[in-house]
């Protein structure tokens, strides 16, 4: 994986989260970016998540999609895939569901856990390495694959 450019913030607590999301919402390029969130259990993956869902304009209670793999939100301006690789073990599941064309489709792209998809998933336009530290505070690394994943740097 090539990284053409990175930044890294230091979030004291879910606010600081919570403003990453909607800072990131607000870049037009997100609309068709392939976003991984990568961190241990209990790192914020889902947080980060459903605060970005929620700047984007889902409405109400976000689902983790651990147990679905994947959970999709239509929204005005276009398709949102979050996914959840977590409990992914069989590679076959890929092509049953129909992830090859989902991927291949316009629209945003998140995935939790993407190291358990390796080698199915596209290159990634953002990488969002999130690593707990003391109390509620995360020190975040968010590294740029792509032109389009500089676009979406702060």
């Amino acid at each position: 994986m090539t990284i053409l450019g990175s930044r890294t913030l230091h979030w004291a607590d879910e606010a600081d989260c919570e403003a990453t999301a909607r800072a990131l919402a607000a870049v037009p390029a997100l609309r068709d970016a392939f976003v991984e969130l990568h961190g241990p259990l209990g790192a914020g993956k889902t947080t980060f998540a459903r605060h970005l869902l929620h700047a984007l304009g889902v409405a109400g209670r976000v689902k983790s999609p651990t147990y679905a793999v994947m959970e999709p939100y239509e929204l005005p301006g276009g398709m949102v895939w979050h996914f959840d690789f977590y409990r992914f073990n069989d590679p076959q599941e890929w092509e049953d569901a129909g992830f090859r064309d989902v991927f291949a489709s316009r629209g945003l792209k998140l995935a939790e856990w993407p190291e358990k998809a390796e080698g199915l998933l596209p290159e990634p336009d953002l990488r969002l390495d999130i690593e707990p530290l003391a109390h509620e505070a995360r020190q975040v690394t968010l590294a740029a694959c792509t032109p389009r994943g500089m676009e979406l740097l702060p």
